[in-house]
């Protein structure tokens, strides 16, 4: 196959921009907008106290926020998205322990066309019920979601609660893993990446990405492991799982992984992510993999410690 990648025509995600706390404010700290230039200029000139728009309502909840419609809301750019198409958000927090480190916020156009899934699981006597979600046309999905629970260690969601560890899933529509597999397949969806939330309110949460093949929130999915370095001069990360649409899967499945690859602080854009602890939006192509034009990378911290960097790419 081709170096460069195909691109699809539509992407679930058509928006990702980083918020970070200074002087008491969330401020714009980057972000990826296509062609959407009107709307990154209104961005670029926003900043939220806490509870303040969506980015400081999901620092003052401690917890992913989704957003379906922004008339009548609280959300302060609605003219702005609405002259670019854009028609739903979510926030997702990252927080060390107590302290906010960032919100990545995420924006999608609601169509006929697109599909995927952006869920937040959280724990509810003793299971994981559907605390909120975006799933665009993905309508059936979506019913089926709200109306499933998941106990410790069943499902996508309920595999990253028991093992406080991001999970790939292939396969969606057929695997057996999945318990949604039959509208799963329905709605196209292909791929899965579930990562464990810490909220300062002390509750388990999931947040789960899932991706279409024909509106992909992303062709190629990478998680990292976060260990102390042995130089002393930030933490280091090997690559314990990934999967590519053109090159298959990225790492062995040895646990620990023989030969896998690996990241120091601050060198490339995961050792960015190990060196600042905080969420990375980077346009490419430069210091991406051949035929990538954007990477997202979320760090995801357990009781205040950076233990993985989750990365999907388009």
């Amino acid at each position: 196959m081709s170096d460069v990648m195909t691109t699809a025509t539509e992407t679930f995600i058509q928006v990702s921009e980083i918020w970070v706390p200074e002087g008491g404010m969330l401020v714009h700290k980057g972000g990826s907008y296509g062609d959407l230039g009107a709307f990154e200029a209104a961005s670029r000139s926003e900043r939220f106290g806490k509870g303040e728009g969506l980015p400081g309502k999901a620092w003052a909840e401690g917890r992913p926020v989704v957003l379906k419609e922004f008339d009548g809301s609280y959300f302060k750019r609605t003219e702005a998205a609405k002259e670019a198409g854009l028609t739903a958000a979510v926030a997702i927090p990252v927080f060390a322990g107590p302290e906010i480190k960032a919100v990545l916020v995420v924006l999608c156009g609601d169509d006929d066309a697109r599909t995927g899934a952006i869920e937040v699981w959280a724990e509810e006597k003793d299971v994981l019920m559907l605390e909120d979600g975006y799933f665009g046309a993905a309508k059936h999905f979506e019913w089926v979601s709200q109306h499933t629970h998941f106990p410790r260690g069943q499902g996508l969601p309920g595999g990253v609660w028991a093992a406080k560890t991001p999970i790939l899933m292939r396969d969606l529509g057929s695997g057996y893993a999945f318990i949604r597999s039959e509208s799963a397949g329905r709605a196209g969806l292909t791929t899965g990446l579930g990562l464990p939330v810490d909220s300062p309110d002390g509750i388990a949460r999931v947040l789960t990405l899932l991706s279409a093949r024909g509106t992909p929130i992303a062709r190629r999915f990478e998680i990292w492991r976060v260990s102390a370095s042995r130089g002393g001069e930030g933490p280091e990360a090997v690559l314990i799982d990934g999967i590519c649409e053109r090159e298959g899967p990225l790492a062995p499945k040895q646990n620990p992984p023989v030969d896998a690859a690996t990241a120091a602080a601050w060198r490339g854009p995961v050792g960015q992510v190990l060196g600042t602890g905080m969420p990375l939006v980077q346009p490419g192509p430069a210091g991406l993999p051949a035929g990538y034009r954007l990477m997202v990378a979320l760090p995801v911290y357990l009781e205040a410690e950076l233990a993985f960097v989750v990365a999907w790419y388009l």
